[in-house]
């Protein structure tokens, strides 16, 4: 388990490589959904996205690494990339033929190489650990990991601070990194406040791993709009924090991911990517929530 001092360490510790991101609001969608909605912007973090948190704080406790390698489809190269660059290590991150290519562009953008060859989300976490081996580079796993978590729920240590008397807080899930330390957070500063995991219809591993008591590993990478929660199961790390913290996981189909993208992007005039709409979604469908909500913007890594 990480601890909410675990998480005011990594703060201190990466406070100069990283934004102290702001809260967006907009009137037109709160009256829209008659909620109040505060929007904590991680798309406007070094790199795009809340990654750069977890990466860093991992990368930083490394003892004289002589390079640091990754896994990813796209926002946590990138933190690695960049992570690699602030202690002067080269980087290698293993990514699946079909992610972005814009993600893949910037990750070479941040100075690392990468190995996409024959890379699937099945097959991805095998081939990572095998070029760690053949490399002798520190591995810093996207999620499953206590200083990435640690680093991730910098961010609720923030907004806790930017907005008071929340009431829920909506995050999408993917391996529960994020959720994670978000939880970790805010059940210590703010218990009565709910966390919230949000997953694609069709790729709920997580909602199903709470459910049964035990992590549920998908059959297949699903095929959805969002892909920054392709994984196929939790984290061992990050499901105990899961079964302990977070209240609830809802769904969205990958259509209401879309649309709540729209309008994050027509309303508060942000370029986000569809996993930023999902953590929106449920806003959008009958779910019972709260009224006084925050929406983790996780990422802006979108070329339309």
């Amino acid at each position: 388990m990480i601890t909410l001092e675990d998480i005011q360490a990594a703060a201190r510790r990466i406070a100069p490589y990283v934004h102290r991101t702001p809260v967006l609001t907009s009137h037109n969608l709160d009256r829209m959904f008659g909620k109040e909605l505060f929007f904590k912007a991680e798309h406007l973090q070094k790199t795009g996205s809340f990654k750069a948190r977890g990466a860093v704080n991992a990368a930083l406790q490394l003892q004289k690494p002589k390079g640091i390698i990754a896994v990813s489809s796209g926002n946590h190269a990138q933190g690695a990339a960049y992570a690699a660059r602030v202690i002067g290590v080269p980087a290698l991150v293993v990514m699946p033929q079909d992610a972005s290519e814009t993600k893949k562009a910037a990750t070479r953008a941040y100075g690392a190489e990468v190995f996409d060859e024959g890379v699937t989300v099945e097959n991805r976490e095998e081939i990572v650990r095998q070029k760690a081996a053949e490399l002798g580079y520190a591995l810093i796993h996207p999620f499953d990991d206590h200083a990435v978590m640690a680093g991730q729920g910098t961010q609720a240590l923030e907004l806790l601070e930017q907005v008071e008397g929340l009431e829920a807080v909506l995050v999408a899930v993917g391996g529960g990194g994020l959720i994670s330390g978000i939880a970790t957070v805010v059940k210590q500063l703010r218990p009565e406040c709910e966390v919230i995991g949000v997953e694609p219809e069709n790729a709920n591993d997580a909602q199903q791993s709470l459910r049964l008591g035990r992590r549920v590993k998908l059959e297949q990478a699903p095929q959805t709009v969002a892909d920054g929660v392709r994984t196929l199961m939790v984290g061992e790390r990050t499901f105990a924090v899961m079964q302990k913290h977070v209240d609830r996981i809802l769904t969205v189909p990958d259509e209401v991911t879309l649309e709540a993208q729209r309008l994050m992007m027509s309303r508060l005039k942000q370029v986000v990517e569809p996993t930023a709409g999902l953590a929106l979604g449920p806003v959008l469908m009958s779910y019972e929530l709260p009224k006084r909500i925050a929406v983790i913007v996780c990422g802006g890594n979108w070329m339309p």
